[in-house]
């Protein structure tokens, strides 16, 4: 029913046994654990993409969890409303949710897949998967301090006098790597909380907390008693891979973050006036000039231009060489910077003159 991820699973742990094989020994049990440690390691780093994408998003939405409080304040009554108003929030800001739920849900179907391979191998058995009868038999006669490797503590006692071992051979191994497991399991989960951003916190994040600390964990060590050695030796390393990635991924995405942040005070101190400078002012728009007919506006002075203003006649000297014309009374008056004397003006008094002279 699960073929589709049985037959890959058992191929990645064959070409990890064929390559320990030739170094250890095809019956080694050095050969089937370091087998089953990099297959851990193969699959998680496939994986190691998706994870970096699942911590990215937790770190962003702590970034906006004060916003995510006030929607479930806003619409505490109405589910439709807020999940509608939480969609939007996470698609402004980039978000998916799924993506972190994706690593988790990827390891689920390859554990299942480990067990059932490593449950396969029993006597009697001509073949498994990619294995033949020769590698199953490989796999049975691997032994681990007086253990095999498909051996569990709670196996009926028929079955380990089949495999020729005794119940306290497999006690003094399991229980080890049981407490081990658990104990990096915690470490795991305690390293993941203390990243977490204390206002992002709301009742389902404390109730998930205490699932991954103590639940998860005990939960390692109350199921020791029922899984093979083998598939300890999986989970054993697969919190060994978890605890490193987290590790490593954290530390750079705390340098990106604080290398973005002294860029951004970098070129903020860039902008801000030095110590003793005076903050620069921005210049007032010169005033629209005033139309044309101004009092103290001057005339165009074009080629072609008229001047409307008369000639001043007071204070105005002749020319050298002229002469007044016959008749004509000399010109008095005050200078053009005066005030002018209503009266009848030059050409009237001209014209008079000149009836006079007839």
């Amino acid at each position: 029913m699960l073929d589709f991820i049985y037959y890959p699973v058992s191929f990645i742990l064959w070409c990890w046994h064929w390559v320990f094989g030739h170094i250890f020994g095809e019956s080694s049990a050095v050969s089937w654990a370091l087998g089953i440690v990099f297959l851990v390691f193969t699959l998680r780093a496939i994986m190691f993409k998706p994870m970096v994408k699942q911590v990215r998003s937790m770190r962003k939405m702590q970034e906006f969890a004060p916003e995510i409080k006030k929607l479930q304040k806003k619409y505490a009554n109405d589910r439709q409303k807020l999940a509608q108003e939480m969609q939007k929030l996470q698609s402004q800001h980039g978000v998916n949710p799924l993506g972190g739920c994706l690593p988790m849900l990827l390891q689920i179907p390859v554990f299942i897949g480990l067990f059932h391979v490593l449950r396969e191998f029993e006597p009697g058995k001509t073949e498994n998967y990619f294995f033949d009868a020769q590698g199953v038999q490989s796999y049975l006669d691997a032994n681990l301090f007086g253990a095999r490797l498909s051996n569990w503590i709670t196996q009926p006692g028929a079955e380990l006098v089949a495999y020729g071992v005794d119940r306290t051979s497999v006690i003094l191994v399991a229980i080890p790597l049981m407490i081990l497991a658990s104990v990096l399991t915690h470490l795991t989960a305690r390293h993941s909380v203390a990243r977490q951003n204390p206002d992002a916190a709301t009742q389902q994040t404390a109730i998930m907390n205490k699932l991954t600390l103590w639940i998860f964990p005990l939960g390692v060590l109350v199921g020791g008693f029922f899984f093979p050695i083998g598939l300890l030796m999986y989970w054993l390393s697969n919190n060994s891979w978890t605890l490193m990635q987290q590790h490593v991924v954290y530390q750079k995405i705390d340098k990106e973050e604080a290398a973005a942040k002294a860029a951004a005070i970098e070129k903020r101190s860039a902008a801000a006036p030095k110590p003793g400078q005076k903050p620069a002012q921005a210049k007032k728009a010169a005033p629209p000039r005033k139309p044309a007919d101004d009092v103290n506006a001057k005339p165009d002075a074009t080629p072609n231009a008229k001047p409307d203003a008369k000639p001043a006649t007071g204070g105005a000297k002749p020319a050298a060489g002229s002469k007044p014309r016959p008749g004509a009374k000399p010109q008095t008056g005050k200078p053009s910077g005066g005030t002018q004397v209503p009266g009848p003006s030059a050409d009237r008094s001209r014209k008079k003159s000149g009836r006079k002279n007839r």
